[in-house]
């Protein structure tokens, strides 16, 4: 109850914000980054909602946007948005389907052939299927876009993040948006196969198993970074529930008797998108990795989604997974 009327009052964590801060509030101070405008940031599902939001604002503080877009006149037109507001934006918008393993390679390498360093990746966009749908790949739809593609994408990734840190001295950022709806997931029905291609399909089951798997994803990577030392940080947040497509897919979960009630704890966009861009661009964030937040304060997940040996499994399962569909 305390943590519900903290919530509603807006009332400010140890970082200083709160569920009720905006995006712009949480980047007014980018000093973190000596040179905001030298860096790079990939945020997927920007061409709505809070990766939308996410996109703006940081364009906004001088950074350099990459969008990755399954309908690139939609990413075309958030670009135009971002840049009637802020004409020196550097938006650039790529072709993508998070679903297919072809896709994302071929934006990876399309990526990496501009040449450009990367600091920051987002991993944003959701997808949420009432019916079951299956990927080119054969994978069920809700787990090849949000968790699967997302891992594929990283891994892809990951050396160009490294390096840019290594060579510029700024600490990389990605941050996985994950759901607090990960909490309903049990541990005895978190199975990998069964999540590939579900024999009782449940979407609300689907998009609460991904979310888990992106926190999953989170707490494992953290691990291989600081192995490797390697200057780049990973933490997973939940964005509040926010008012965008994903939860028009959600409304059935809702009564109409209950819509009104549940509205009041509906963030805006933007407040949506301030856990993400405080963690894009805070310097008390510095250091922090493998952690899940909240309301742009850290917050506690789930005992499953802490579990390192079960994330651990998903990875080395994850991995044999997309090598195999590779070849084939």
């Amino acid at each position: 109850m305390k943590q519900t009327i903290r919530y509603l009052a807006g009332v400010a964590g140890p970082s200083g914000f709160g569920s009720n801060s905006t995006a712009e509030q949480v980047t007014r101070d980018c000093s973190g980054f000596s040179t905001p405008h030298n860096l790079t940031a990939i945020i997927t599902g920007a061409t709505s909602g809070i990766g939308a939001e996410t996109a703006r604002v940081l364009a906004k503080r001088g950074i350099r946007i990459v969008i990755p877009a399954r309908d690139v006149e939609r990413g075309t037109a958030v670009k135009e948005r971002i840049q009637k507001e802020n004409p020196k934006a550097d938006i650039i918008v790529l072709k993508i389907d998070l679903s297919s393993f072809a896709s994302i390679k071929r934006f990876c390498t399309e990526f990496l052939s501009l040449g450009l360093p990367l600091n920051i990746l987002i991993n944003n966009a959701g997808k949420f299927c009432q019916n079951l749908e299956f990927s080119e790949d054969k994978i069920e739809m809700t787990f090849a876009t949000n968790y699967l593609g997302h891992h594929l994408m990283t891994e892809l990734l990951l050396e160009k993040m490294i390096e840019t840190a290594t060579q510029t001295g700024i600490e990389g950022r990605i941050i996985n948006v994950s759901s607090v709806i990960h909490s309903w997931v049990r541990r005895d029905k978190f199975h990998f196969n069964n999540m590939l291609s579900p024999k009782n399909y449940n979407g609300t089951r689907a998009y609460a198993q991904s979310k888990l798997a992106m926190i999953m994803h989170t707490v494992e990577l953290a691990k291989q970074l600081k192995a490797r030392n390697a200057r780049v940080m990973i933490n997973a947040v939940h964005p509040g529930i926010v008012k965008t497509g994903i939860f028009r897919d959600h409304k059935g979960l809702v009564t109409d008797s209950l819509f009104f009630i549940a509205a009041k704890f509906l963030k805006s966009t933007s407040q949506g998108a301030s856990t993400t861009c405080y963690l894009a661009t805070s310097q008390e964030t510095n250091g922090v990795s493998g952690k899940y937040f909240a309301d742009c304060n850290e917050s506690h997940c789930s005992n499953l989604a802490n579990d390192e040996s079960e994330a651990r499994k998903l990875w080395k399962q994850s991995r044999a997974l997309i090598q195999r569909r590779s070849q084939c």
